[in-house]
């Protein structure tokens, strides 16, 4: 054999050699891991300016100044229907991972309420970010100063007299003000809003005697001394210390409970994507979400908004939620508010 064609061998042998061993290096490398390849919708089933608006909203601001993602996330509202609208759209988006939606515990009410074809096993969970807290508020040039003295005063004045704003009906605001009469044996008169913002206003504007807004949807006028906080639903106080008026913290608001008043309620803020997804789409997200909970902008919008920072992920948020589903069925029902079969 000449010398050319011996070399010629010996090239192709180890041409064949390297062939082989790059198959094999990438038969047994590790998968890239999966990221969005266009925009993500952030959908709101909700009005603007509530509490799952301005969370979604926040998390869009850190997601964008720490280019946590490489493509945009772009929050829409879609809260038509007490948010039907938004939960059927991803409900609707099967397989698409650029999708996710903030809930808040209208993915019980909504569907319990009109009998739109939605439950929460429709999606995919992915995260709870936290729990939101209720406060009973007042103008703060009304003179009630506790629970117990605004309450007489409904009593006081005739039942239907004295008016309850809050979001949406047959929702959250709806069924605490149902158990905030059947415990003080108030009969209020209940005003729906699109959402928490307005009811705000409405409140600082006297078009209302009371709300049962989010800390996060009332925060700014308590701040500026327009509002009063009564009590907070919950078994605890809240924790945090740092004053935000001239005179009170989150943490100097009595419970509801220490007032007589035996409600305890908190709702979920939590993501979810559209049934279908992979493993590794729902994987990533949790990622996302996790550097975003890492924060210092985080840890302040937390105490800002006084949420209950419980963050649940996988089965433990799985389990939490069906728990909460038949939670808000024996109070849907208590209240009067299951759909008509």
């Amino acid at each position: 054999m000449s010398y050319n064609r011996k070399m010629g061998s010996r090239v192709l042998k180890l041409c064949t050699a390297v062939a082989m061993a790059v198959g094999a290096m990438a038969a047994t490398a590790p998968a890239m891991a999966w990221e969005p390849t266009k925009s993500v919708e952030f959908v709101v089933p909700a009005g603007t300016g509530g509490g799952a608006d301005q969370m979604a909203r926040f998390v869009q601001g850190v997601v964008t100044k720490y280019n946590l993602m490489k493509q945009p996330l772009v929050v829409v509202n879609k809260g038509g229907g007490a948010g039907a609208e938004g939960f059927l759209d991803v409900k609707g988006a099967k397989g698409d991972p650029h999708k996710i939606i903030i809930t808040l515990s209208n993915l019980f009410t909504t569907p319990l309420a009109t009998g739109v074809p939605f439950n929460w096993k429709d999606l995919t969970p992915v995260q709870m970010m936290a729990l939101d807290q209720f406060i009973l508020w007042v103008n703060a040039e009304t003179p009630y100063k506790t629970a117990k003295e605004y309450t007489d005063a409904v009593k006081a004045a005739g039942a239907g007299k004295m008016k309850m704003g809050g979001t949406g009906s047959k929702q959250e605001d709806q069924i605490i003000t149902v158990a905030v009469e059947k415990q003080s044996g108030a009969k209020f008169t209940y005003i729906p809003y699109k959402g928490g913002g307005e009811v705000a206003v409405q409140l600082v504007g006297k078009h209302v005697d009371s709300t049962v807004n989010n800390p996060i949807e009332a925060v700014e006028q308590w701040r500026a001394g327009k509002l009063r906080a009564l009590c907070v639903f919950d078994d605890v106080a809240m924790p945090y210390k740092t004053k935000v008026t001239a005179t009170q913290s989150w943490a100097d608001v009595p419970t509801c409970k220490s007032q007589g008043l035996n409600v305890d309620y908190q709702m979920l803020r939590g993501i979810f994507m559209a049934p279908g997804v992979s493993k590794d789409q729902v994987e990533y997200f949790v990622g996302v979400l996790k550097k975003v909970r890492e924060t210092p902008e985080w840890k302040e919008f937390m105490e800002k908004g006084a949420f209950n920072q419980t963050a649940l992920g996988g089965d433990e948020y799985v389990k939490w939620v069906a728990k909460e589903e038949q939670r808000h069925q024996s109070l849907m029902a208590e209240a009067g508010f299951l759909a008509k079969k």
